[in-house]
């Protein structure tokens, strides 16, 4: 390699940032690869992830804080900058939370691309700024968000589109909104409702067929630089898209790939929507005062029923070639991290 050259990834502990890190190292195009985030990682990461982590040799850790105007400066030439630096669980924090994190990040990485040069940019937004609805949705669907999080998530968008139009003729913008994304050490939605399948608490409550867009972690990682190489193979600059299994699989189907994957046999029975409701209510009444930690959060049950029917139409337009299905990807989670399907 005549030119050292880097690649940064903003938000580079958490967990795509680290899984996209093992992707841009396997392929050797970069010197280093950068993970700047506030810690190493938070003591609450699985033992999994940290161990991951540990493994990433070229990866090299900056402690710093989107939040806040960035004043490092790597040796190196820039070629590549991924921002996944986010808050982003819902629920868990406050409307000004995401806002600070989401809004303040995006100016303050665009303003150092600018100063580094570099021409490429990877954003992850979110599903969250179409808003809920039933309908199918795909990028053309205009976005009618509800949430801090989703309006946070677009007003994020848009500052990355500015920075794109600044010079337009050079820069390369890829925006991705994924639907859950879930693998090893994600700690999230689907390992939740894993552990509640394999552990005899997860019930129906009317929503057996409620769709869920979603897509394993190193699926993303592939479609990502996927999008970017068609991008600059066609010399174009800018490519938003959505990040899903075709189609998103329902709650059923997601229940019957973790028990043929953890080879199980579970008769899950269905319970009113407003009697779970109603006990998870009440189950955080008496937790939430007492800092009990509990997989029954209201706003979670709630987000159960509701549809995430997201369509990929860009990479079906594009004949994306899908790596995983939902039970090769499972079962490549177990193999990987076999304690998480106990």
């Amino acid at each position: 390699m005549s030119e050292q050259t880097c690649a940064i990834i903003f938000g580079g502990t958490g967990f795509i940032g680290t899984f996209f890190a093992e992707h841009l190292l396997s392929s050797g195009k970069y010197s280093k690869v950068y993970l700047f985030d506030i810690e190493p990682l938070q003591e609450k990461t699985s033992s999994f992830r940290k161990k991951f982590v540990a493994s990433l040799t070229g990866a090299h850790f900056i402690c710093g804080d989107v939040r806040n105007p960035i004043t490092w400066i790597p040796k190196e030439k820039v070629t590549l900058i991924a921002n996944f630096a986010a808050v982003h669980r819902e629920p868990g924090h406050e409307d000004i939370e995401y806002y600070k994190t989401n809004i303040l990040g995006a100016e303050h990485v665009c303003d150092w691309a600018e100063r580094v040069n570099c021409e490429t940019i990877i954003f992850t937004s979110s599903i969250s700024p179409y808003g809920p609805g039933e309908q199918e949705k795909d990028e053309d669907t205009l976005p009618v968000p509800v949430t801090a999080y989703g309006s946070s998530k677009l007003a994020a968008e848009k500052i990355h589109q500015i920075w794109l139009a600044a010079d337009k003729s050079r820069r390369h913008l890829v925006i991705v909104r994924p639907g859950v994304v879930f693998g090893p050490g994600e700690g999230g939605n689907v390992s939740r409702l894993i552990k509640a399948v394999i552990g005899r608490y997860f019930f129906y409550m009317g929503n057996k067929d409620t769709r869920k867009a979603g897509t394993y972690v190193k699926e993303l990682c592939l479609a990502i630089t996927w999008v970017l190489k068609i991008q600059i193979e066609r010399r174009e600059h800018f490519s938003l898209f959505n990040m899903s299994m075709n189609p998103g699989p329902s709650i059923q189907e997601y229940v019957h790939t973790v028990c043929k994957v953890a080879e199980i046999h579970r008769n899950v029975v269905g319970i009113p929507y407003r009697v779970i409701l109603c006990a998870s209510y009440c189950i955080d009444f008496i937790a939430k005062p007492v800092g009990i930690k509990h997989p029954f959060s209201p706003v979670r049950i709630q987000k159960l029923v509701r549809s995430n029917n997201i369509v990929p139409k860009f990479l079906i337009e594009n004949e994306y070639p899908y790596k995983y299905s939902q039970e090769s990807a499972f079962n490549d989670w177990k193999a990987s991290c076999p304690e998480e399907w106990k």
